[in-house]
């Protein structure tokens, strides 16, 4: 399964940018995607982001969607990040950037080539959202910054030296966290030990939201979840999208008490329907919302016990 263009960031629709294109958005009302066809002679995206910085108002901007720059499996995304940095000064009311908004049409996710994405951070004092898609080359080493409240890293195999750089970065005021774990065979060799400094509750003394989504050892982070001190304090958990089945429900419904949540996201699941019932009746009278939709059926060709994750390759 592939992933869609994003439809917003920042609470902003995402709107393409277009040269020349009439009857636009305040440039402070839309979440503005700037990219180019790879596959058809449109001139660079260095020559797309001119233009957009000469079109629209760059000091108003800000939510900024980094596209399709290129043959993205030979271009890093460092081009773009680069020429986004060398424009900082006019982007003074940047808030948000997302990096990589490619679809398999575009790319397959293993295809992004990225880059050390924390450069952006430390550009952008004013951020409170970063997103990423894609973990080859991904690099992301331990940063600070003050403001930063949403972090995304969407991936079909996120590498452990990520996971630890994140984890060991400094950012109070994080709220919102969400990993795209994946799968061994694309990268994702982190072990639920790595996860460890952010189960503890010793990271991020804001955050609120915490998805792990998209594993194959989706039952193994489960029971890590079931007795993490973090998840007295979240709002919301996410830990759809991977190889959930009956032991790792089981692991959730044992542990400590998850009645204090607003949300549970389980969809895309491998769960039998009685531990289905089980789940519901455990926290939906209590007031929490169970998303257990995409109930899966195992493939015989697939991952350990047939079981796959949404987005792989």
């Amino acid at each position: 399964m592939s992933v869609d263009h994003l439809h917003e960031l920042l609470g902003l629709p995402a709107v393409d940018f277009e040269s020349g294109a009439a009857g636009r958005p305040a440039a402070d009302a839309a979440a503005w995607r700037v990219r180019i066809d790879a596959y058809e002679d449109e001139g660079t995206w260095e020559e797309e982001f001119n233009a957009f910085l000469d079109e629209v108002d760059p000091a108003g901007v800000r939510a900024l969607i980094i596209g399709q720059w290129g043959e993205s499996y030979e271009e890093k995304s460092s081009y773009p990040i680069g020429l986004v940095i060398a424009a900082a000064d006019r982007l003074t009311s940047l808030e948000a950037v997302f990096v990589g908004d490619l679809t398999m049409e575009e790319a397959e996710i293993s295809w992004i080539e990225q880059s050390d994405v924390t450069a952006l951070l430390a550009a952008f004092p004013k951020l409170v959202e970063l997103g990423v898609r894609g973990g080859s080359e991904l690099v992301f080493p331990a940063t600070k910054h003050e403001r930063l409240r949403s972090l995304t890293i969407e991936t079909g195999g996120l590498p452990r030296e990520v996971v630890r750089g994140v984890l060991d970065s400094e950012l109070p005021a994080l709220e919102r966290l969400e990993l795209w774990l994946g799968v061994s065979a694309y990268g994702g060799d982190a072990q639920v030990s790595d996860l460890a400094p952010l189960l503890s509750g010793t990271r991020f003394p804001a955050l609120r939201h915490l998805g792990l989504r998209n594993s194959e050892i989706q039952n193994e982070i489960a029971a890590a979840v079931a007795s993490a001190p973090l998840v007295a304090r979240l709002h919301t958990l996410d830990l759809s999208c991977g190889t959930l089945g009956d032991e790792g429900a089981a692991s959730l419904l044992e542990g400590q008490p998850l009645t204090h949540l607003d949300a549970l996201d389980l969809h895309h699941h491998f769960l039998t329907e009685p531990m289905e019932q089980r789940v519901t009746e455990a926290l939906e009278p209590h007031g929490v919302r169970v998303d257990l939709s995409e109930r899966c059926e195992p493939w015989d060709n697939r991952g350990p016990a047939g079981r796959y994750v949404t987005v792989s390759e």
